[in-house]
């Protein structure tokens, strides 16, 4: 890859480097050309028209891969199950959780891939950490803006090695949970009562189960026949919580595991708090299931070591006396009160309120198709079958089929018929009483259907069946109001077309527009937040809204 000033004569074609602004006589408004665009003959007229001679770009070799191409297939080389690669954009492709549970990573083949040359990253949470559905387990990214294909070759050469992904999640197996408590004289009965509580929560969190729940005195043999009892109820894992902590393997607790003929496997783990953990395992009818003795920290909701070995046990992760030896780099919890449960929502909300969360934006997708077709004449354009399917069924379909969280269609001229045509689709109909008055009535309509989660919308138009799957699934990617990326528009060839995706924050906006214009006006003040989106899809540049150019478009079929 070449690297520098280019004169604007060489320049098509070559990547931007760094974001231009740029003013000349005539121009309505000042002209922002964004680094990373690939720049085109127009693109440069329009340079050198505001007085630029040379540009910073960067200039693609033989054997140099694009920063889009390779992230996208050493992700996919790194992702394993329970995980869906994003589109990328800008060199990154983010992994993100599609269930909950806990992340497997193998680091070893991370740091060789990380080490391997300065153009390639991965960057990912701690293994074992539990991820939530849509949470961003990892990302890859490229730095510079292409890569050596022979670089790229042993990253995923590496990536594919060994016996399992490089990167997956083991989801959280809903499971049947047994509690035991022991208890001493003069011991509150509202101890054990809130440890069920907690306990549960704890449980619950993971999909799974508090099945059985029994008290007993602290002695051995009294510990051995509470654990006989809730064994009848066929648990997947049983927990067992000691009046008096457990201070050396053959303590109260750990012989009844072995007068129940279950098997003391380690005692003891390097996390504080969470010292004093006892992994066992004990047989419940023809099965062997895993036993733990809590740590009296494990009344406490507060995050501590038991969360960790509970959590790998649900999740179907067999947890060794090395894998609980090995917990020691990052088990110092003592000193840091205030970290949160996992799965804490309201500090989950928190985070998502200051921009850093880690799940992957919620964006919904949005299909207009009220308008009355007037120009194709007598027909709805709308219903216009190609290759046998209605055309608002097409854009639908698209919609549906991307990663956007669910599709609202607004309807408005015959109702009933756009209805009907998308049945069976699973998408949400809206329809809007006040279509006549123009597109920002259908907008508006939208935008009031979204549940207050979502972080943005994808705004299709019901006349535009050839925009593909993949441009959406661009256009979501590129989404990051951290990065200033607020509003997403694609282009082909240079020009910007349809649909277009906005973020939160414009919906008041976008709701106050009036008459036909949509969004043009407010694409138009907020340019330093439009993120163009380079497609090689066609589909963003064709409305089909007259006899011509539907006839035009069956003859290029």
């Amino acid at each position: 890859m070449r690297f520098g000033p280019v004169p604007l004569a060489d320049a098509e074609g070559a990547i931007l480097a760094h974001s231009l602004r740029l003013q000349a006589p005539g121009w309505n408004r000042p002209r922002i050309f964004k680094k990373g665009r690939r720049l085109s003959a127009e693109d440069l007229a329009a340079i050198g028209e505001a007085g630029l001679r040379e540009v910073i770009a960067a200039r693609l070799d033989a054997g140099d891969v694009h920063e889009d191409e390779a992230a996208r297939r050493l992700a996919e080389a790194c992702g394993g199950p329970g995980l869906e690669v994003t589109a990328p954009f800008t060199g990154r492709c983010n992994l993100v959780a599609t269930a909950p549970g806990v992340l497997m990573i193998d680091r070893a083949r991370v740091d060789r891939i990380n080490l391997l040359d300065e153009s390639i990253t991965i960057a990912t949470l701690p293994a074992h950490d539990v991820v939530e559905e849509r949470q961003m387990a990892a990302t890859v990214k490229v730095i510079p803006f292409a890569t050596a294909a022979s670089v790229l070759d042993a990253a995923v050469a590496i990536a594919a090695e060994g016996d399992g992904a490089l990167v997956r999640v083991a989801p959280f197996v809903p499971s049947r949970v047994a509690l035991v408590q022991s208890r001493i004289e003069g011991m509150k009965e509202s101890i054990l009562d809130r440890t069920v509580e907690v306990t549960r929560e704890r449980v619950e969190a993971t999909g799974s189960t508090l099945v059985a729940e029994e008290r007993c005195d602290h002695s051995q043999a009294a510990i051995a026949a509470a654990v006989r009892k809730v064994a009848a109820a066929a648990p997947d894992i049983i927990l067992i919580a000691g009046a008096s902590a457990i201070v050396d393997r053959r303590d109260v607790l750990p012989a009844a595991i072995e007068d129940f003929g279950g098997r003391v496997l380690h005692f003891g783990m390097p996390v504080d708090p969470g010292n004093l953990l006892l992994l066992a395992e004990a047989p419940v009818g023809s099965a062997t299931v895993p036993v733990l003795g809590l740590p009296g920290c494990a009344r406490s909701p507060k995050l501590n070591g038991f969360d960790w070995v509970l959590q790998r046990l649900i999740a179907r992760v067999p947890v060794t006396r090395s894998d609980v030896m090995a917990l020691g780099v990052g088990g110092l919890l003592k000193e840091i009160p205030s970290r949160p449960q996992p799965r804490d929502s309201a500090v989950e909300a928190s985070e998502a309120a200051a921009g850093g969360a880690q799940r992957a934006p919620l964006i919904a997708g949005i299909v207009l198709a009220a308008g009355q077709s007037r120009r194709m004449g007598p027909q709805n354009k709308l219903l216009i079958p190609l290759d046998g399917v209605p055309m608002v069924r097409r854009v639908a379909e698209t919609m549906a089929a991307s990663k956007a969280a669910g599709t609202t269609v607004v309807t408005g001229h015959e109702a009933d018929a756009v209805t009907a045509a998308l049945s069976g689709l699973g998408v949400t109909i809206r329809h809007n009483p006040d279509y006549a008055e123009g597109l920002s009535t259908s907008l508006r309509t939208a935008l009031a259907a979204l549940p207050a989660e979502v972080d943005g919308a994808v705004v299709a138009l019901g006349d535009m069946p050839h925009v593909r799957t993949e441009t959406i699934n661009r256009l979501i990617a590129a989404f990051n109001p951290v990065e200033g990326r607020v509003i997403c528009v694609p282009t082909f060839n240079g020009k910007r077309g349809n649909p277009v995706l906005w973020g939160r924050r414009f919906f008041a906006e976008l709701a106050q527009v009036s008459g036909d214009k949509g969004g043009r006006q407010l694409l138009a003040d907020q340019m330093e937040l439009v993120c163009e989106v380079p497609t090689d899809d066609p589909g963003i540049l064709a409305d089909i809204d007259t006899p011509e150019a539907l006839e035009a478009l069956r003859r290029s079929a």
